[in-house]
């Protein structure tokens, strides 16, 4: 078949379907959960450092070395099966082995992760996890009493899932070696498949709620930062009346770029909450859990623990959105408030120039009629000294002849300013 007409990511899109699947094991057996996040900015990581991590316990155990590309990897090292996956945050470790311990959720059972290989993770646990999966006796009342031994019961939750073929217990609490403990019973007739399944959706429901959970601390240190800009922004929307518009208007744009420097801060935690939430929610249906006896069923335990969290954090990013819209319409009432205060001030301008240019016009009505009685002045005296010979053959006073010009004179001169003046005016106007 001619591959070309396939489109380039077709084979890696089908293969990721394939990417992760379930480990298959039959019980009695248990598996040892780690999930390692790095505090900042996870999702951009080296995911290098993540797989030279993995490769030094490989080392340890003599196990093929991870591709330097992969995003999972399973092998055999010593008595376990491993299963390590990288995720877009965090890389999770998956250790399962045949058999108990002696002792119930025994921390020596989880030395093939030392401590001193997990001091050197490139990130810090999320989530640490021992499950014990054993057969399911028939008597009741043994797991009854083994749950009382291994679990705090104001907190147990304890149910059915898949139809009744497994027990599963867990009061969601770390113990004192830092192990959150996961019991699973199972009939005697589950295949291994199943139980695989059973232990994967275990440990990515709690390490999907842990993760999710990281959005609560978000919230919380987001309410604190609004707790204090909300009384501010008040005082400035009920200031908006004052005369200082444009320098409310400067202290409403400092506390927007807050907000947004905030909103973008936490768009990300915050939208990663709402995908791990929905990831828990779908986990929990996957397992469709059963009322065992009048044990606490996981979906109540999520609504009455879970659930408010998961509100506080979606509370916090809606508080946040409502008080950057109250931003931008306080700042679209301000930057109007100042545009009419500079539209009044500008017409204020305005007809103050009127005035200076009424005034200019005055004095240079002024100005003109000076200068024509000035140039007059000067040129009736030119023409009396011209006029003055004439004047005397003539008999025929000085002062006679000069008095009979001023008029013709000071005519001429009106007009020639009259005409220069417009003259000004027109190449000015052109």
């Amino acid at each position: 078949m001619d591959r070309t007409i396939d489109h380039p990511l077709r084979n890696a899109l089908v293969n990721e379907l394939h990417a992760r699947p379930s480990p298959r094991i039959l019980a009695p057996c248990h598996a040892v959960y780690l999930a390692f996040k790095e505090p900042r900015d996870a999702a951009g990581r080296d995911r290098t450092r993540d797989l030279d991590h993995l490769a030094i316990l490989t080392d340890r155990h003599g196990a093929p070395q991870p591709s330097a590309d992969g995003g999972h990897y399973t092998a055999r090292i010593g008595r376990h099966d491993l299963i390590w996956e990288s995720h877009t945050e965090f890389v999770s470790y998956t250790a399962i082995a045949e058999g108990l311990p002696e002792t119930p959720f025994d921390p020596a059972s989880a030395e093939v992760f030392s401590q001193d290989w997990q001091a050197l993770a490139p990130g810090r646990r999320v989530t640490a996890a021992m499950i014990r999966l054993e057969h399911l006796p028939d008597d009741l009342s043994q797991v009854d009493a083994a749950l009382g031994e291994w679990f705090s019961r104001d907190s147990l939750a304890a149910f059915w899932v898949l139809d009744r073929s497994a027990l599963v217990a867990s009061d969601f609490r770390i113990d004192p070696n830092g192990w959150m403990r996961f019991a699973v019973f199972l009939r005697p007739d589950t295949g291994a498949g199943r139980t695989g399944r059973i232990i994967q959706r275990l440990c990515e429901l709690e390490t999907y709620r842990a993760m999710s959970m990281l959005g609560l601390e978000r919230a919380r240190a987001l309410s604190a930062h609004l707790n204090s800009l909300e009384p501010e922004l008040g005082a400035m929307v009920d200031g908006m009346d004052s005369r200082a518009a444009a320098t409310t208007l400067d202290r409403l744009l400092a506390v927007s770029a807050r907000l947004e420097a905030l909103a973008t801060q936490s768009a990300f935690r915050f939208g990663a909450t709402r995908a791990y939430e929905a990831l828990v929610m779908d986990r929990v249906r996957a397992l469709r859990e059963e009322r065992y006896k009048d044990r606490q069923l996981l979906g109540e335990f999520m609504s009455r623990r879970y659930d408010p969290a998961m509100r506080t954090a979606r509370s916090a990013e809606a508080r946040l959105s409502q008080m950057l819209e109250r931003t931008g319409r306080a700042g679209e009432l301000l930057r109007t408030r100042v545009e009419v205060d500079r539209s009044g001030q500008n017409q204020l301008l305005l007809a103050s120039m009127d005035r200076r240019s009424e005034l200019q016009l005055r004095l240079q009505h002024t100005v003109e009629g000076l200068s024509v009685v000035a140039i007059s002045y000067y040129a009736v005296g030119l023409v009396g000294y011209l006029a003055a010979p004439l004047a005397m053959g003539a008999g025929v006073d000085k002062a006679v002849v000069m008095a009979m010009a001023t008029p013709l004179v000071v005519g001429l001169v009106w007009f020639g300013l009259r005409r220069l003046r417009a003259g000004i005016d027109h190449s000015h106007d052109s």
